[in-house]
C-alpha cells in the first residue's frame, strides 16, 4: 500500500500525483497482460489444451483508471471452462470433479511484479 502524508495546501502533493498518472501509459500494461495470459496459458490442466489456449487480456481506461482483465473463450454450452477446472464441478453421473486452484498462483507473480515496476516509478518521481 502506497500512503500519502501533505499538511497545508495540496498543490505540490497534487502535481506529484499528475505527474506520476502520466508515468503508466496504457500501452505499458501490454507486457503484463502478455506475461499473464503466458502465466495462466501453462498453468492451465491440460487435456485438449483448447482451454490453456483461449486464454486472452483486455486493458480498459475509465475515468483515469487501468484495468487489465484476464479472460478465457473456452466456454462449452454456456459453461466457462477455466472457470470450472477451477472451483470443480458435478458429472453427468452424480459425481463431483474438485477443482484445483491454479489461475491465483499463476497470477501472483504478476501482480506483484506490477506493484514492483509502479513503486519504482513512484520513488523514480
Amino acid at each position: 500500500m502506497i500512503t500519502f502524508r501533505q499538511k497545508g495546501d495540496f498543490s505540490h502533493l497534487t502535481k506529484f500525483l499528475e505527474r506520476a498518472k502520466e508515468v503508466v501509459r496504457l500501452g505499458d500494461l501490454d507486457k503484463y497482460g502478455r506475461a499473464g495470459v503466458a502465466a495462466l496459458a501453462s498453468a492451465t490442466p491440460v487435456d485438449s489444451g483448447l482451454t490453456a489456449s483461449s486464454w486472452y487480456y483486455e486493458i480498459t481506461n475509465k475515468n483515469g483508471t487501468a484495468t487489465i482483465s484476464f479472460r478465457n473463450s473456452n466456454i462449452q454450452n454456456g459453461v466457462p471452462i477455466a472457470i470450472i477446472l477451477q472451483y470443480g464441478h458435478g458429472t453427468g453421473t452424480g459425481g463431483w470433479v474438485e477443482g484445483r486452484d491454479y489461475i491465483n498462483p499463476a497470477i501472483q507473480p504478476i501482480f506483484d511484479q506490477i506493484a514492483n515496476d509502479a513503486w519504482k516509478e513512484v520513488e523514480r518521481l
